[in-house]
């Protein structure tokens, strides 16, 4: 008799496991898978390249302020509403954001934050923070997009239609921007006066059109953080971190997929937020 209560213990110990783990890898379905593969598209930076991506999970949409509050318990955004993107936050505030998020949803983070130890090889002067952040490869939790991830996503993955701006080559279809984010559009040069009296401000995500992939504002509304350090001839290596997709404070040409957008990794934009990533 005892024999069989042990074997009856061990079996439901095994059972609860195996939920447990299961809950634990569980994908949200605000994700949306991408299959991975090489570039389609020739509008991304990365066309021609011999890059090839494995899948991912990306977020449906930007990170909402209801999402960020669930998590943070805070809420920095200067334009409220729960179902428009939060802003306002900087890249270390990202990586903190998906670390705390994978614990509430029972997943290993996927960053480890060291914010005793100065990253030596940040070299932006205006950055105060210089937190040492390194990535735990074998996690499952969530985490910022590379650029070359974003940029695979946004153009369609597998499924592109070879659009400029993430799913449409009109950029009223797909992205809100400075001439078309406030009360009125907007025509002519960028003018700040003008987009202040507009009263051009974030929108609720999922209004414009969904990319090949069902994924909304890749284009415009908040420039969103990715991992890696800004490269460019141009600039000074690891002084900026990569920073996608334009806002809505932005002239149409930083709504491009291609667009080499970049940000002091402590900046608090007001069209600057995130996208979160899951490996597959």
């Amino acid at each position: 008799m005892r024999k069989w209560m042990v074997l009856l213990l061990i079996t439901a110990v095994i059972g609860l496991s195996a939920c447990s783990t299961g809950s634990s890898a569980a994908v949200s379905d605000d994700l949306v898978l991408v299959e991975g593969g090489k570039f389609k598209s020739s509008k991304t930076s990365y066309s021609g390249q011999d890059i090839t991506l494995s899948d991912f999970y990306i977020g449906k949409y930007e990170v909402t302020q209801k999402q960020w509050f669930d998590v943070m318990g805070d809420n920095p955004a200067g334009f409220k509403g729960e179902e428009r993107p939060v802003e306002r936050v900087t890249w270390y505030d990202a990586i903190e954001y998906c670390n705390a998020r994978s614990l509430k949803e029972n997943l290993k983070p996927y960053y480890t934050i060291d914010k005793e130890t100065t990253d030596m090889n940040n070299k932006n002067e205006n950055d105060n923070v210089k937190w040492t952040v390194t990535i735990n490869e074998d996690a499952n939790g969530y985490r910022l997009p590379t650029a070359a991830e974003w940029e695979y996503a946004a153009s369609g993955g597998q499924k592109s239609q070879n659009f400029t701006y993430s799913g449409s080559n009109n950029p009223d279809e797909a992205a809100w921007y400075w001439m078309n984010a406030g009360d009125k559009p907007l025509t002519g040069d960028w003018n700040w006066p003008a987009i202040e009296n507009n009263r051009n401000q974030t929108k609720p995500v999922g209004q414009q059109k969904a990319n090949e992939l069902g994924i909304y504002d890749m284009s415009g509304n908040v420039r969103e953080w990715c991992w890696e350090w800004h490269s460019h001839p141009e600039t000074p290596d690891n002084t900026w971190r990569v920073s996608k997709g334009g806002g809505w404070v932005s002239s149409v040409n930083t709504a491009e997929i291609s667009y080499p957008g970049k940000f002091d990794a402590n900046g608090l934009g007001p069209d600057q937020g995130l996208r979160v990533v899951r490996s597959k």
